[in-house]
């Protein structure tokens, strides 16, 4: 009886042990929404493509950061891990070395990378247009013309800001070199503090470090949009279909192709992300303050509507930034590498 009674308690064990396992493989194969997901290894089951995206703090890293908060809840087709860098050349060794997969960089970059990397990276979708700005001290400033003589402080030097002032003084008959005193600093902060202690009058700066310098000194005011003088510039010089391109998408090609339908998902939910960013101001602040884009959510609120997000590819992209891109070669070949990058260079969606 006592041998009965044992094996019908061992019965009960074992029927107990199968219902506890089985209620915890219901419960891990649903979602904190009770939604029913295929168990991974099954039949059915949808993979994620993983793909590594490289950006720059500011104007540059802001049109993505809604895809950002997008991807930490896991509502995106692809899976992305994200980085972000506060100078270019930390992204060049990334791309270069195949770290990454997608980046977004300046655009005069773009085509140097296109260069070094002999055609193995794509210029697939421009997202930043025009942030340049002069930006003064006192009311004299109106027209390129009232830079004669003067001294203006920038950053910049050996990269697009410099060749596009350049190019711009030089159609309005200005000579960069002996027509006014251009001094460069090392980088954008260190301009910034000079006008913030009244130690620089007149400056060529980019968002977001153009609100920074009005939140810091209210003596200064935006004196020139850059994009309008560069846009001027051109159509007096018979240059037509032309963007003020300053940062763009670039993919690695060998990746593009092996993962073509994953990457144009990745387009489509940046454009998404670009839209968002420009619609929804003070959302997209606090997004740029999360993820280290820009330091303070008042500068990136005042910021944002000035600096020119967008989203741009397929044809109307190649046509604009040809014509970009010569400008910058006619300035400094080396500015885009050396050479203008071949029709390789740009990227096609189905």
């Amino acid at each position: 009886m006592k041998r009965v009674f044992k094996i019908f308690c061992l019965l009960v064990c074992v029927a107990l042990t199968a219902s506890m396992l089985f209620s915890c493989v219901n419960r891990e194969t649903k979602n904190t929404e009770g939604v029913s997901q295929t168990p991974a290894g099954t039949a059915g089951t949808a993979e994620k493509t993983n793909i590594r995206v490289a950006g720059l703090k500011g104007p540059t890293g802001l049109g993505m950061s809604k895809l950002m908060s997008d991807s930490e809840k896991g509502e995106t087709a692809n899976d992305y891990t994200f980085s972000l860098s506060t100078e270019p050349t930390e992204i060049v060794a990334k791309i270069t070395t195949g770290e990454v997969d997608v980046a977004a960089v300046p655009t005069n970059l773009a085509a140097t990378l296109y260069n070094r990397t002999n055609g193995n990276v794509q210029l697939a979708a421009l997202n930043t247009l025009g942030v340049l700005y002069i930006i003064e001290n006192g009311n004299e400033i109106n027209s390129i013309q009232d830079l004669k003589g003067k001294t203006v402080y920038a950053s910049g030097l050996g990269s697009t800001p410099e060749y596009i002032f350049n190019f711009i003084l030089k159609k309005n008959g200005i000579d960069p070199e002996n027509d006014l005193e251009l001094i460069y600093a090392s980088e954008h902060a260190e301009v910034v503090a000079l006008c913030a202690s009244d130690k620089a009058s007149i400056a060529l700066l980019p968002e977001p470090n153009v609100t920074t310098v009005l939140n810091k000194n209210t003596k200064f005011r935006v004196a020139l949009d850059v994009t309008e003088e560069y846009e001027n510039a051109c159509e007096s010089a018979g240059i037509k279909d032309n963007f003020l391109a300053m940062g763009c998408i670039v993919v690695n090609k060998e990746f593009a192709e092996k993962n073509k339908d994953a990457f144009e998902k990745f387009l489509d939910e940046y454009k998404a992300s670009a839209e968002y960013v420009n619609e929804n101001i003070d959302e997209a602040a606090s997004f740029a303050v999360k993820y280290e884009i820009i330091g303070s959510e008042d500068i990136a609120k005042k910021a944002i509507p000035n600096c020119n997000i967008t989203y741009i590819d397929g044809e109307e992209m190649k046509t604009g930034i040809k014509q970009f891109y010569s400008v910058l070669f006619e300035a400094q070949p080396s500015s885009v590498g050396g050479s203008l990058p071949g029709d390789d260079f740009y990227y096609e969606k189905k």
